[in-house]
């Protein structure tokens, strides 16, 4: 029991802030671009529940990534629909790699501004938990942004591939949509797309961002799924 609030207090504070910004960047976009769905269903707010997904928050203490209630966008109210598309659908991952990488740019500053504090002392017992979140929020971000841009529908990546082909190949991809989830987890579950497509890239991500501070990142993750 105490090594699940251990896991709570740890992810779940960045798990939420990945999830919630994500979606409100949705319907913060499609506002700007002419569809006030998500206003005016309240969901424009950085209050996680009014986005929280029970079995989704869940997922993320299980696997490791999970989703909230998607932000309600109607495509038809937008001003260009196949262009504003893109950048709606886009606007979730480009918030989860920015949150990323401002998670990764304070974790790098904090421990360069502790090093030598002594253990077990005032400091230490706010520094370290306070990093060990800085760095699980540089993991969760870049896992929910790239996963995302999978480009098969209803996933972010299928609503921007949609918005960018031409008119018959956009149309074809579009009708995937009611199937989409179900070729997400054959591909995630029943293949090696994992291990070879977003295992690479978010261990790029991570190195990139985290430098030499790559294996607490993954040492933190490893902890909290195990």
């Amino acid at each position: 029991m105490e090594q699940f609030f251990l896991k709570l207090s740890i992810m779940l504070v960045p798990a939420l802030m990945a999830i919630t910004c994500h979606e409100v960047s949705h319907g913060y976009i499609a506002d700007r671009r002419g569809d006030n769905t998500a206003r005016y269903l309240g969901r424009l707010t950085l209050n996680p529940l009014k986005h929280l997904d029970l079995f989704g928050t869940l997922m993320i203490f299980i696997i490791g990534i999970g989703w909230a209630k998607p932000v309600p966008v109607n495509f038809n109210n937008l001003r260009r629909p196949k262009t504003d598309m893109i950048w709606v659908a886009a606007a979730g991952p480009i918030t989860n790699f920015l949150l990323a990488t401002f998670s990764a740019f304070v974790m790098r500053a904090l421990i360069g501004a502790t090093q030598g504090v002594a253990e077990g002392s005032a400091l230490a017992t706010f520094v370290d938990p306070v990093t060990l979140m800085l760095a699980f929020s540089v993991y969760i971000n870049l896992l929910l942004g790239i996963f995302n841009l999978i480009p098969v529908p209803p996933l972010d990546g299928g609503r921007v591939a949609v918005g960018l082909l031409p008119l018959r190949p956009s149309m074809a991809l579009a009708r995937l949509e009611p199937f989409g989830m179900i070729i997400i987890i054959v591909l995630v579950f029943f293949t090696n797309a994992f291990s070879y497509v977003i295992s690479p890239a978010l261990n790029f991500g991570v190195n990139l961002l985290a430098g030499p501070h790559s294996n607490l990142v993954f040492g933190v993750t490893r902890l909290m799924l195990k």
